[in-house]
Protein backbone atom coordinates (compact mmCIF):
# COMPACT_ATOMS: atom_id res chain seq x y z
CA UNK A 1 0.00 0.00 0.00
CA UNK A 2 2.85 2.56 0.75
CA UNK A 3 3.82 2.38 -2.99
CA UNK A 4 0.67 3.26 -4.37
CA UNK A 5 0.38 6.14 -2.11
CA UNK A 6 3.54 7.42 -3.60
CA UNK A 7 2.05 6.77 -6.66
CA UNK A 8 -0.77 8.59 -5.85
CA UNK A 9 1.38 11.79 -4.50
CA UNK A 10 3.92 11.34 -7.46
CA UNK A 11 0.68 11.78 -10.15
CA UNK A 12 -0.87 14.50 -7.64
CA UNK A 13 2.24 16.46 -8.18
CA UNK A 14 3.02 15.93 -12.33
CA UNK A 15 -0.97 17.21 -12.56
CA UNK A 16 -0.51 20.12 -10.72
CA UNK A 17 2.93 21.43 -12.71
CA UNK A 18 1.50 20.28 -16.16
CA UNK A 19 1.82 22.80 -18.39
CA UNK A 20 -1.62 24.75 -19.63
CA UNK A 21 -3.85 22.01 -20.93
CA UNK A 22 -6.13 19.94 -18.29
CA UNK A 23 -6.16 16.63 -20.85
CA UNK A 24 -2.88 16.57 -21.14
CA UNK A 25 -1.79 16.11 -17.49
CA UNK A 26 -4.69 13.47 -17.26
CA UNK A 27 -3.37 11.45 -19.64
CA UNK A 28 -0.31 11.54 -17.91
CA UNK A 29 -1.80 10.54 -14.63
CA UNK A 30 -3.77 7.99 -16.15
CA UNK A 31 -0.42 6.55 -17.87
CA UNK A 32 1.06 6.53 -14.62
CA UNK A 33 -1.61 4.96 -12.82
CA UNK A 34 -1.66 1.97 -15.07
CA UNK A 35 2.32 1.44 -15.36
CA UNK A 36 1.53 1.36 -11.14
CA UNK A 37 -1.09 -1.16 -11.60
CA UNK A 38 1.47 -3.37 -14.18
CA UNK A 39 4.08 -2.76 -12.25
CA UNK A 40 2.22 -4.08 -9.07
CA UNK A 41 0.56 -7.02 -10.46
CA UNK A 42 3.83 -8.85 -11.60
CA UNK A 43 4.80 -12.27 -10.32
CA UNK A 44 8.02 -12.38 -8.44
CA UNK A 45 9.75 -13.89 -11.52
CA UNK A 46 8.44 -11.43 -14.19
CA UNK A 47 9.36 -8.20 -11.62
CA UNK A 48 13.13 -10.13 -11.15
CA UNK A 49 13.32 -10.31 -15.16
CA UNK A 50 11.65 -6.88 -15.15
CA UNK A 51 14.25 -5.23 -12.78
CA UNK A 52 17.51 -6.71 -14.51
CA UNK A 53 15.96 -5.02 -17.65
CA UNK A 54 15.43 -1.80 -16.43
CA UNK A 55 19.18 -1.38 -15.11
CA UNK A 56 20.32 -2.95 -18.30
CA UNK A 57 17.95 0.26 -20.13
CA UNK A 58 20.10 2.50 -17.67
CA UNK A 59 22.95 1.65 -18.11
CA UNK A 60 23.62 0.05 -14.80
CA UNK A 61 25.14 -3.29 -16.16
CA UNK A 62 27.34 -3.62 -12.88
CA UNK A 63 24.12 -4.13 -10.69
CA UNK A 64 22.85 -7.02 -13.10
CA UNK A 65 23.63 -10.49 -10.92
CA UNK A 66 25.97 -12.74 -12.42
CA UNK A 67 23.83 -14.77 -14.30
CA UNK A 68 21.05 -12.41 -14.83
CA UNK A 69 20.07 -12.47 -17.83
CA UNK A 70 16.63 -10.84 -20.05
CA UNK A 71 15.08 -13.33 -22.07
CA UNK A 72 12.93 -10.85 -24.35
CA UNK A 73 16.27 -8.52 -24.71
CA UNK A 74 17.32 -10.13 -28.05
CA UNK A 75 20.77 -12.31 -28.86
CA UNK A 76 20.09 -14.97 -26.63
CA UNK A 77 22.28 -15.03 -23.06
CA UNK A 78 24.13 -12.16 -22.23
CA UNK A 79 28.02 -12.14 -20.94
CA UNK A 80 27.27 -12.86 -17.56
CA UNK A 81 25.51 -15.90 -18.47
CA UNK A 82 28.64 -17.53 -20.28
CA UNK A 83 30.69 -17.61 -17.11
CA UNK A 84 30.00 -20.57 -14.85
CA UNK A 85 28.86 -19.78 -11.83
CA UNK A 86 31.41 -19.78 -9.04
CA UNK A 87 31.20 -22.40 -6.61
CA UNK A 88 31.32 -21.15 -2.89
CA UNK A 89 33.46 -22.68 -0.65
CA UNK A 90 32.51 -24.80 1.52
CA UNK A 91 33.04 -23.97 5.46
CA UNK A 92 31.12 -26.94 7.19
CA UNK A 93 32.88 -30.53 7.26
CA UNK A 94 32.16 -33.82 8.20
CA UNK A 95 34.50 -36.49 8.83
CA UNK A 96 33.32 -39.90 8.21
CA UNK A 97 35.39 -43.20 9.23
CA UNK A 98 35.45 -45.26 5.79
CA UNK A 99 37.58 -48.18 7.63
CA UNK A 100 40.44 -49.29 9.25
CA UNK A 101 43.03 -51.48 9.40
CA UNK A 102 41.75 -54.35 12.34
CA UNK A 103 45.35 -54.05 14.10
CA UNK A 104 44.53 -50.59 14.52
CA UNK A 105 40.99 -50.66 15.92
CA UNK A 106 42.16 -49.65 19.64
CA UNK A 107 44.48 -46.41 18.36
CA UNK A 108 41.52 -45.47 15.81
CA UNK A 109 39.09 -45.82 19.14
CA UNK A 110 41.01 -44.12 20.81
CA UNK A 111 41.75 -40.78 18.39
CA UNK A 112 38.40 -40.66 18.11
CA UNK A 113 37.83 -40.27 22.11
CA UNK A 114 40.02 -37.13 21.65
CA UNK A 115 37.93 -35.23 19.27
CA UNK A 116 34.91 -36.49 20.58
CA UNK A 117 32.96 -36.27 24.04
CA UNK A 118 32.15 -40.55 23.81
CA UNK A 119 32.80 -42.75 26.40
CA UNK A 120 34.83 -46.02 25.34
CA UNK A 121 32.27 -48.15 24.92
CA UNK A 122 30.24 -45.50 22.56
CA UNK A 123 33.16 -44.96 20.48
CA UNK A 124 34.06 -48.75 20.03
CA UNK A 125 30.29 -48.89 18.78
CA UNK A 126 31.06 -46.21 16.71
CA UNK A 127 33.82 -46.53 15.41
CA UNK A 128 32.48 -50.32 14.31
CA UNK A 129 29.86 -49.03 12.39
CA UNK A 130 32.53 -47.66 9.75
CA UNK A 131 31.59 -46.83 7.34
CA UNK A 132 30.32 -43.56 9.49
CA UNK A 133 30.06 -40.13 10.07
CA UNK A 134 32.15 -39.00 13.51
CA UNK A 135 31.87 -35.70 13.48
CA UNK A 136 29.86 -32.96 11.36
CA UNK A 137 30.16 -29.09 11.29
CA UNK A 138 33.44 -28.95 12.01
CA UNK A 139 36.04 -25.95 10.19
CA UNK A 140 38.24 -27.21 7.20
CA UNK A 141 41.29 -26.72 9.28
CA UNK A 142 39.96 -28.59 12.32
CA UNK A 143 38.57 -31.07 9.75
CA UNK A 144 41.89 -31.48 8.19
CA UNK A 145 43.86 -32.13 11.49
CA UNK A 146 41.45 -34.82 12.36
CA UNK A 147 41.69 -36.55 9.30
CA UNK A 148 45.44 -36.17 9.38
CA UNK A 149 45.35 -37.87 12.68
CA UNK A 150 43.01 -40.97 12.11
CA UNK A 151 44.89 -41.50 8.86
CA UNK A 152 48.16 -41.78 11.21
CA UNK A 153 46.80 -44.59 13.23
CA UNK A 154 45.74 -46.20 10.64
CA UNK A 155 42.09 -44.78 9.35
CA UNK A 156 40.76 -44.06 5.93
CA UNK A 157 38.74 -41.14 6.62
CA UNK A 158 36.79 -39.09 3.97
CA UNK A 159 36.03 -34.97 4.35
CA UNK A 160 32.55 -34.44 3.18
Amino acid sequence: MPLRFLLSSTVRRFSSSAPSGGAAAESRSQKLERIADVLLSLTKEESKDYSTLFRLKLGLNHLVQAGGSVPWAGSGPGPEAAKPAEEKEKTAFDIKLEKFDAAAKIKVIKEVRTFTDLGLKEAKELVEKAPVVLKKGVTKEEAEAIAAKLKEVGATVALE
